[in-house]
């Protein structure tokens, strides 16, 4: 199989800092080390990609000063802002400056993090992402997913999916969280980001992830993207990104399979 992607995305990543420029919100649940434009831009050519989609982290809140002066450097990435009903009129003009979606949460364990936009925030806000062209992205998880799925079939833009929708490995692929997430990619409802490993920490490897992600292409290979959830915060022992690739390649099985995933639906997507 290929080693590089023509073109192909890493569709899940965040930066911090320099913080001496870019500080970190007062408000926040987390305090990471500094990830910065540099590292990742080395990343993706260690990954051989070529694009990359930075997800706004609850611990900067709404500032988007980070993002948007990243997104202005370097027109080969895309961004996902975070913004709350107050500040609406925001979304005016972020797809021109290379945004295509706003994040939101809505998450069983812990409770969502300070800094992020809630499912409540998603819908009342719905109606002008639709009209701005931007979609959707959720942190959720399995306990979740049965609760909102309704919810989210009522939605006026797409909805993709963090981190494979938290499923639980110990509960398996029939558990009603995962049977739910696969209905709605199966329905076209949402789109899913392929990244397994946060759902089996600790695992010395990925194999107790293999029978969702099998399950996932199964259902709907048209509308899966990967991401390599750079720079693995809160993660020990943290893994290569490198080999997460690899994986979703050996996964995968083909090169086509590859490309679709890595390329051809992102660029759908983000581009």
């Amino acid at each position: 199989m290929s080693d590089a992607i023509l073109g192909g995305w890493d569709c899940h990543a965040h930066l911090f800092g320099p913080y001496a420029r870019y500080p970190l919100n007062k408000d926040r649940s987390y305090t990471p080390p500094e990830a910065l434009q540099a590292g990742y831009l080395a990343l993706l050519q260690r990954l051989g990609l070529s694009h990359g989609v930075l997800v706004q982290p609850s611990a900067y809140g709404e500032d988007h000063r980070l993002l948007l002066d990243t997104l202005a450097a370097l027109p080969q990435l895309r961004g996902v802002a975070v913004l709350r009903p107050h500040a609406v009129e925001r979304l005016r003009g972020l797809r021109a400056q290379g945004v295509r979606a706003v994040r939101f949460s809505q998450r069983s364990a812990g409770g969502n993090f300070a800094g992020s936009a809630s499912l409540q925030d998603l819908e009342d806000m719905a109606g002008a992402l639709a009209s701005e062209g931007l979609h959707a992205e959720l942190w959720t998880d399995g306990q979740a997913l049965p609760d909102i799925a309704p919810r989210l079939r009522q939605l006026p833009v797409p909805v993709v999916i963090d981190h494979m929708g938290g499923f639980d490995a110990a509960a398996g692929v029939d558990a009603p969280g995962f049977r739910e997430l696969l209905s709605l990619l199966e329905e076209g409802e949402v789109w899913v980001k392929l990244c397994a490993y946060r759902n089996v920490m600790g695992d010395a490897d990925l194999e107790r992830a293999r029978p969702f992600h099998d399950r996932l292409l199964e259902a709907n290979p048209e509308q899966l993207v990967w991401g390599s959830d750079w720079p693995h915060l809160r993660v020990v022992p943290e893994p290569d990104a490198g080999q997460l690739l690899d994986t979703f390649k050996q996964w995968g099985g083909s090169d086509a399979v590859a490309r679709q995933v890595l390329q051809d639906n992102p660029a759908r997507l983000y581009g």
